[in-house]
């Protein structure tokens, strides 16, 4: 008895004794004297979970009383949730505009104020000024000294809020967008003068919904990092106002031949008219469609309230005349890619007003931009083709031409140099390289049938399987079976080694053989040039030599880079050439055939007809062609044996005026150019002297070579005062600025050096005169 009113008196444990008890026991393996009060334990947790219950209510009841207030119905409630859903939806949109222009901020760096440091003058390979890039600080004109009608005019046509809004004009893009509905046409830009200027620091002048939302965004950047004053500062000195001129004091200079300071009314509503378009309203080009932009800027300026229609009235009698540029020519393209060079071969040099002397010729140059614009003119609209770029150069890496598009004054974005554009089949003939350095042959047998690569398969571009063939018809017929079978045979990875060998970088895939892997034209045509070299490795230069204010030279690419170098077996290359010439003269590319020299190359065309490429190259000259579209819509069935073929062949018979072209090696000379040669060699015999110069041309001194610069400019300086000024850009080439001259009609070329005559710049004419 006593030891049960012991045990009745006993308190009960309580729930963490329980849980000690039941941890003993299950640490000793055995039952303690304690025991476990089960009930106890069930009660504590059932009065737990109900207590955490009773609390959850008695907060979600008070939740409920405090949101209950707000509690909106009918119409109230439609707006509300609009609203609610609007803001949801705009901080998720914001966090994408942000990541979009992430990438934009990150080029943001501390030398962005400094990137227009650089003041560089152009000549081309003659040794004849054809442009300037950048701002020459001690020569630019401070913003108080510009008129106010120049800012007036700029800030009434591009931008009347200027100073009201925070870099985005939301009232100005909202009127815009009204005023392009109403008119079913992009009448009116939406960009602020912030905006506009953000494109000219970071981005490039590609149309893309990407670039807008970057552009957005370093406008806000700008805003809070330069003043009102700053900006306009900039704007004025940085645009594009054609003829090759960025800036108005340079854009004064080249149409009125003043200073900005000195311009009149009528003259700073032209230069406002440049800034929306400067090729099409460029005066030079056409003065009565720029005289009438520069009256509908005079309207702005009454419209804005700047000025009065009796103050403009003037202006609008008296329109501005321009200086005589009617031979002015400016390879605006291949000038911004040498700006680029310029500004890398120069950097941590501490020099920056420079002269550069280019590989460019300016009469090659125009034909190429002209070849362009006439295909795209005559086909592109039914093809469906909006844009093409083309680069040619010599195979020891001169570059001659760069054509970055259509339209300079409309998209100065540079497709020849940036764009990075899938080759196709043009990529062929680096997989069949590859092949060749691993035992194939020319004739080595090979089957267009199935093959696979994973779940993929490659497909012929005109269906079905051809069978056994040599390899040499397989790249003829740009069989893509083979390419594919090829590559997956040798070795995928030797062609990723061979094409980074040609300066290329490509991703290893299934489908690489078929040139998945966008690349530049000015890359892919480097990469030809090593065919056409015999192998060697010759990278595209656009730079001969750079010297300083003091005339000292401080960069010749000669000197200052490393020789071609030997990186295929020449035999190869003989072998790869004859099979591209068979493409030419057989196969995919026969309507860039020339009937006067032998040619190689290659066409490509991409899948959905997005790029459409020709490659292909002589003796003298690799040259490429890219036809497509900026937004990579595709067109009209543009194959790369259409219209680049055609229109590499338009360039190409302009590009040869002599028809002493080099050999390409592998492949036998032209019957029609040896029939020329042999020609030549019977008129040589006749008379030995045809066709040389005297060597005291060659062996006149540097001194002497001054003298007589110096006396052509005295010439040419009373020649100006005699007949009023002249552009002394458009004079005759200076031709005592070397020791070379030119070589004799039967003279070697193309053997890796450059001449005399292409070192030293000289030249009797600049233009060239064909042979009939």
């Amino acid at each position: 008895m006593a030891m049960r009113e012991d045990a009745s008196k006993r308190a009960p444990l309580q729930p963490f004794e329980v849980i000690g008890h039941v941890s003993n026991w299950n640490l000793k393996g055995r039952i303690r004297k304690g025991r476990v009060d089960w009930l106890a334990l069930d009660s504590w947790i059932d009065s737990s979970l109900y207590g955490a219950w009773e609390r959850l209510r008695n907060v979600w009841s008070s939740y409920s009383s405090f949101f209950s207030r707000f509690h909106v119905s009918g119409l109230r409630r439609v707006f509300a949730e609009t609203a609610s859903e609007s803001l949801t939806l705009g901080a998720g949109g914001l966090v994408v505009m942000l990541a979009l222009a992430l990438p934009a901020f990150e080029e943001t760096n501390d030398s962005w104020r400094t990137a227009g440091q650089f003041s560089v003058t152009f000549l081309d390979r003659y040794g004849n000024e054809i442009g300037k890039r950048g701002i020459l600080h001690s020569d630019a004109v401070p913003l108080a000294d510009i008129p106010d009608h120049m800012i007036q005019s700029a800030l009434a046509t591009e931008d009347r809020r200027f100073f009201d809004h925070f870099g985005i004009d939301i009232i100005g893009t909202a009127r815009a967008m009204v005023e392009n509905v109403r008119a079913n046409d992009v009448v009116q830009g939406g960009s602020s003068l912030t905006q506009q200027l953000a494109k000219n620091f970071f981005l490039s002048p590609e149309r893309s919904l990407q670039r807008k939302i970057k552009e957005a965004f370093l406008a806000l950047w700008l805003e809070a990092r330069l003043t009102k004053k700053e900006i306009l500062k900039y704007y004025l000195d940085r645009s594009y106002m054609g003829g090759g001129a960025f800036g108005v004091e340079a854009a004064s200079q080249l149409y009125f031949n003043k200073s900005v300071r000195d311009i009149t009314l009528a003259e700073a509503a032209m230069l406002a008219g440049l800034f929306k378009a400067p090729t099409r309203y460029a005066p030079h080009l056409d003065l009565p469609a720029s005289r009438a932009r520069a009256n509908i800027v005079l309207s702005n300026l009454v419209e804005a309230g700047y000025m009065t229609e009796g103050q403009v009235h003037g202006a609008r009698l008296n329109p501005a005349t321009i200086v005589d540029r009617s031979d002015f020519y400016s390879p605006d393209w291949f000038l911004d890619y040498a700006f680029e060079e310029v500004r890398r071969l120069m950097k941590d040099k501490e020099q920056y007003v420079l002269t550069a002397q280019t590989t460019v010729d300016l009469s090659l140059q125009r034909n190429a931009q002209e070849a362009v614009e006439n295909t795209l003119r005559k086909f592109g609209r039914g093809k469906r083709a909006r844009q093409a770029a083309l680069v040619s150069m010599e195979p020891d890496g001169a570059v001659r031409v760069i054509v970055g598009g259509r339209d300079y004054g409309e998209s100065q974005f540079n497709r020849a140099t940036h764009a990075r554009r899938q080759p196709g089949s043009s990529f062929k003939p680096y997989v069949y390289l590859t092949a060749l350095e691993n035992g194939y042959t020319p004739n080595s047998a090979v089957v267009d049938g199935y093959v696979s690569c994973g779940r993929w398969s490659p497909r012929n571009y005109s269906g079905g399987y051809r069978g056994r063939m040599i390899m040499a018809h397989a790249l003829m017929r740009s069989i893509n079976t083979v390419a594919v079978k090829l590559s997956l045979r040798v070795g995928r990875e030797k062609v990723v080694a061979n094409v980074k060998k040609l300066g290329m970088d490509v991703r290893k895939s299934c489908s690489m053989a078929l040139g998945d892997t966008g690349i530049t034209p000015l890359q892919h045509t480097g990469g030809y040039a090593v065919f056409a070299a015999g192998g060697k490795r010759t990278p595209p230069y656009v730079i001969e030599e750079i010297r300083n204010t003091k005339d000292e030279l401080i960069y010749l690419h000669e000197r200052d880079e490393p020789k071609p170098k030997q990186i295929f077996e020449r035999k190869k290359i003989e072998q790869l050439n004859s099979m591209l010439g068979l493409v030419v003269t057989s196969g995919t590319g026969r309507r860039s055939q020339l009937d006067f020299t032998a040619s190689a190359g290659k066409t490509g065309t991409s899948s959905g007809f997005k790029d459409a490429w020709f490659m292909g190259f002589t003796g003298q000259y690799v040259t490429g062609v890219w036809f497509g579209n900026d937004n990579f819509t595709p067109m009209a069935r543009v194959t790369g044996g259409s219209l680049p073929a055609q229109t590499w062949k338009d360039f190409m018979v302009y590009a040869h005026a002599t028809k002493n072209i080099p050999p390409i090696p592998g492949l036998a000379i032209h019957p029609n150019q040896l029939q020329a040669q042999n020609q030549i060699s019977r008129l040589k015999q006749a008379d030995p002297s045809l066709g040389t110069i005297g060597s005291s041309v060659r062996s006149i001194s540097p001194r002497t070579r001054k003298v007589l610069r110096e006396m052509r400019e005295l010439f040419e300086d009373a020649r100006a005062g005699a007949t009023g000024p002249q552009d002394r850009r458009a004079a005759v080439p200076d031709d005592s600025a070397g020791d070379g001259a030119p070589p004799a009609p039967d003279a070697p070329a193309g053997d890796g050096r450059r001449s005399d005559m292409d070192r030293d710049g000289r030249r009797f004419a600049a233009e060239r005169v064909r042979s009939p």
